[in-house]
This record gives C-alpha cells, structure tokens and sequence, in this order.
C-alpha cells in the first residue's frame, strides 16, 4: 500500500465535470485560510465555500487538480492554499481558465482526501469562474533559508528553497519519482550514533524527520519512464547538493514532500577513487549481495537470489572484480556467497578463477562442508603469492548459527617471507527482517529492528568461540569482519565492544562518520571490522569504498549497468592496513 493507490475518499465526491461558469454569490467569500484551519483537517469538511486565489501550480495530468493560493487571512498558522481535486479531463484550451497564474473564483465542497498520517483538505469544485489572469508573482512565494519548525502552515503553498539540499537518498526515485534530501546534510541513522531506546536516539530521529524532504514529480504514475525533473540525467548519487528547488509544499502518504514544479540544478557528487591504507597487509571485507551462478555450467537460472541470467551473472561478476581488484586486499571476507559447496561449480570457485584471469593467485578457505545450512554463506579468500594460510579452518555451528545467523568462519595467516600470524574472521548476523520473529526477536520499536535478541545472542557466542582459541593457543591477533546487521551503538556490536574488549577498527584509526550502507535516506554502518586487543597495536589505517551505499540502485548489473565498480552490491566494501 502506498501512495500510488487512488484517493478512495474522494470518489463519491468528484463530479463528471466541473462547469465552467460564473460562480454564484449564494455564501461570502472565504480565506484558504479560514477554510483550511490550522491542522491537517479543515473545520469545513463536508460544507460548501466560495474561494479564490491564483492557480500556482497545475498538476491535473499527474495529480489530478490544481493548487489554489490567495493572499492569506493574517494567520500564520493557517495555510493559504489548497489543492483543488477536478474530477473530468483538463477542458479545452480556449475555454480553460485553469492556468497557472490564472485568478479564478471556485464554488465548492470541503472534502478530506486520505486518512490518519494521509489527511489531507482538498477542496471539491462545482463552479469554477475565470476572473483575470494575472502574474504569479503578485502571490506571496516564502523562500526558505533553512528547514521550518513546522510545515503545515506551508500545507499547499508555492515555496521556494535558497538553502541547498543533499540528496540522502533515490531508492523511491524509480518507483515513484521520490528523491529523499535534507536540508541539514547526510542524515546517519540514530542508532549508529546513539543507544537505542535512549533520549539521545530519539532526538536525532527527531531531527531527521524535521529536516527531512521528498522532491516529488507532482504525479501519481508508478514506475514513470523518466522523471521530469531530472531533465534527463542520471539518477544522482547520495551526497549530491539541489539548488533551486521550487514547488508546492504537501503531506502525502505519512511525509513532507515538495510537488516540484521546474527542473532544480543538481549538482552531482564525485564518485571515490580506491582508498589506500599503510602498512604490509590489506584485510577486505565485502557484502557480495547474492552472489548465485545456477548450476554452474551455464544453466540453472533463475536461481533462488541474485542473478536471473547467465549474462547478468557476467555482469554481476565483472562488477565484484573490478571492485575487489581496486581494493587490492591480501585477504578479503566474503558475505551473501551461495552455500553451493566447494567445488569447481560453486559461485567461490568461479569468483577466484574470475579474479586469477589477470594472472593473479588467489586461493578460497576451504572449510570442507558448509560452513551453515543457510541458502547464503561467508567466505575468505586469500592472495596466495603474498600469505600463507596457517592450519585448518574453523566454523562455529548450532545455536542461533545455520538458519538465522550464518556460521562464522575463521583462518589463520601469515605473510609470505615472515611475520606476525594473525586470524581472519569472517561474520555474518541476521537480518532485521521480520519474518517468523516472535518473542524476545519482534520489534521493540527501539530502532533496532527484529531478530536484535538473536544476533546479540550470536555476537556473545561468537565472542566466547574465539576467546576459547578454536585454531589453537598463541593465535590471538583476530579481526572479525563482516555484516552484523546492526549499526554501531545496537546491542551485538556494542557488546562486543563494551563487554568483550574488541576495539572497533575504524575509531581506532581515527576515521570520523564511517558508514557502508544506507536505508531509507539514512546512511550508517552494518560492516564492521572489530580487533582483539593483541591486534590493535599492528593497525595503521581503515577505509571504506563508497562505490555501492551512495550509488542508485539502478547503476548496478540489473539495471543500467554503469561500468566499473559502482553498485556492485548494496553494501560498501571496506579495508584495514596492518604492519605485521
């Protein structure tokens, strides 16, 4: 259910046509003002009133009607606008008197379009009365040089945005011509910076949500076939700054959105060259998002995740290696592998022949069943020209580990020539997904999403396997890497934090507002990278590559299919630099 739906409120209402005649003086003349009230519901609903105004936008083709302003009724907390919802098709051009800066005199009903978070005034014409047309700019159009304390006094009004916008998030872009920006910069989800639950949380959701903006197309099309506002360009990059924005202010569908009535200029972010870090060896890890290759033999498609063809498996590929060759890891943690085995035919296999195609000597753990009966898996694979892999594998299974969180997996290392042995851990938590959580696992509306009891659970038995030396005793320089699914103040990763002693990587090296994922418009870390205290000395440096968070979705193999690197997963890579 979403905002696509057709207004249902609204139907018995609607006319078969809206006459175009002299409006009756059967009533005064109202204020929008007085018509609309102060909150989203009009003291009015239901009764008939005589406005007018100017027309200061018309979106009848897209919406379905027309915006109304005049020239207020001395009430700042009243909006001086209101949408206008026609029932019949726009009328001839001769005779229309539906223009934008047409003043226009409208006899009609009160009505209430959506419910609860979707209540909107709208008002239902039966007459409509051309009276002059006159210049838009005789409305007053408020500019605004930052975010209002409250936007529903704006409610249907012709605004104007001085202040530059950042684009915080497009993954509504393509379905519904939704561009989320804020006029406060990138917006981090609060539990990333706060405790969940605590004051400190809820007041930065507060002021995502005040700062908080959807530049809409002004229609109601699903999955348009170009946005108009974008006058062609690509769909732009998290990060990327609007000026000029300029439209109706209106609450649809639970959020502010700005209907844009002109192209705003988009100034486009800079995609990231591959970071460097010092020292002798470069740890990876990186979130493939399904990588599934059928049956191994060309055949096999669609499979249950990831690719639908052979061609998209290719392009899919061509995406992973390029960003994994940019990374230029020694040793990289893999997570979303299919669970397909260790054979020549399974998506690792074919990832490392991949990746050894350039003349390269890359080698894959083998754990020899597994690791976990889940349809995904980690991996690790290893440069095998620069480490040495130090004694067998181990796997934590049973527990919350096989369905739910994915088995973890651990290895040994050395550098070729010498040095310090140290162990890779690759790591893999559940999902917030909902799906079959009960109990201590549903939502506790504290912002840390279902399954937060499980993969607390997970991270404290993770923390015990590896504090027990399951590749044998001296081996204590760790790093587990991987997707925890929590961000960095959520309970798994500050309990491994707080109570274990594993030392977050990335504020060790002193790296401000790390983040590898963004959701919803709100960018934050589920990849993390946690040293044991032996290791932490060696570090010399952390990064993350923003070639997939900042990227629209439709830049990656399914899509349009940017060359490179860019949006070959949903989650950035990252990489660590140690002196071993």
């Amino acid at each position: 259910m979403h905002r696509r739906t057709p207004a249902r409120v609204l139907l018995a209402l609607l006319l078969a046509a809206t006459p175009l005649l002299a409006v009756a003086e059967a009533g005064p003349r109202l204020a929008i003002g007085q018509v609309r009230g102060p909150g989203p519901s009009s003291p009015m609903l239901g009764k008939a009133v005589v406005v007018e105004g100017i027309v200061t936008a018309d979106f009848r083709e897209g919406l379905g009607g027309f915006f109304l302003q005049d020239d207020g009724d001395g009430d700042p907390a009243t909006p001086d606008a209101i949408f206008v919802q026609l029932a019949a098709d726009p009328a001839p051009e001769d005779s229309d008197p539906v223009r934008v800066g047409s003043r226009v005199r409208i006899e009609g009903t009160v009505a209430q379009d959506g419910e609860r978070d979707d209540a909107r005034s709208v008002l239902v014409p039966s007459a409509i009365e051309l009276k002059r047309r006159e210049d838009l700019e005789r409305i007053t159009r408020p500019r605004l040089a930052a975010a209002p304390a409250d936007w529903q006094p704006l409610d249907g009004m012709r605004v104007r945005i001085d202040a530059p916008l950042t684009v915080t998030g497009s993954d509504a872009l393509g379905r519904y011509g939704e561009l989320a920006v804020s006029f406060d910069g990138r917006q981090w989800q609060p539990s990333e910076l706060a405790r969940p639950g605590t004051a400190g949380h809820a007041a930065l959701a507060a002021a995502n949500a005040r700062q908080r903006l959807l530049l809409d197309d002004g229609s109601a099309q699903r999955d348009p076939a170009q946005v108009g506002y974008l006058a062609g360009a690509p769909t732009p990059r998290v990060g990327s700054v609007v000026h000029g924005a300029e439209g109706i202010v209106e609450r649809r569908h639970g959020g502010w959105r700005l209907q844009l009535v002109a192209a705003p200029r988009i100034e486009a972010a800079t995609r990231p060259s591959a970071p460097q870090v010092p020292g002798n060896v470069r740890v990876a890890a990186f979130n493939l998002e399904n990588l599934f290759d059928g049956d191994g033999h060309g055949g096999g498609f669609p499979t249950e995740r990831g690719a639908k063809t052979p061609q998209a498996l290719a392009a899919q590929l061509a995406k992973l290696v390029a960003t994994i060759r940019g990374l230029d890891p020694d040793v990289a943690a893999l997570m979303e592998l299919e669970n397909d085995g260790y054979g020549e035919d399974s998506s690792l296999a074919l990832l490392v022949r991949e990746l050894n195609a350039d003349g390269a000597h890359w080698r894959y753990v083998d754990a020899g069943r597994g690791p976990g009966t889940d349809t995904i898996r980690v991996g690790i694979i290893y440069r095998d020209e620069r480490l040495v892999a130090r004694g067998k594998p181990a796997v934590l299974e049973g527990g919350p580990f096989g369905e739910r969180s994915r088995v973890p997996l651990a290895q040994a290392f050395k550098r070729r020539g010498g040095g310090e042995e140290f162990v890779v851990v690759a790591n893999h938590l559940k999902s917030k997904g909902c799906s079959e959580a009960e109990g201590a696992d549903l939502d506790r509306k504290d912002g840390q999403g279902c399954w937060n009891a499980l993969r607390l659970d997970s991270a404290q038995r993770l923390h015990a396997w590896l504090t027990s030396a399951p590749l044998g005793k001296g081996r204590e320089r760790m790093v587990i890497l991987g997707d925890f699914n929590a961000y960095a103040m959520e309970d798994p990763v500050r309990w491994l934090r707080e109570e274990g002693g594993w030392t977050d990587a990335f504020v060790a090296a002193g790296v401000e507002r790390p983040y590898s994922y963004v959701y919803s418009g709100q960018s934050g870390r589920l990849d993390h990278a946690l040293l044991s205290p032996a290791l932490v000395p060696h570090l010399r440096g952390a990064a993350e590559w923003h070639v997939n968070a900042d990227e629209p979705d439709d830049a990656g193999y399914a899509g349009r299919n940017v060359p490179g690197p860019w949006r070959s997963s949903d989650h950035d890579p990252l990489l660590l630099g140690f002196d071993l």
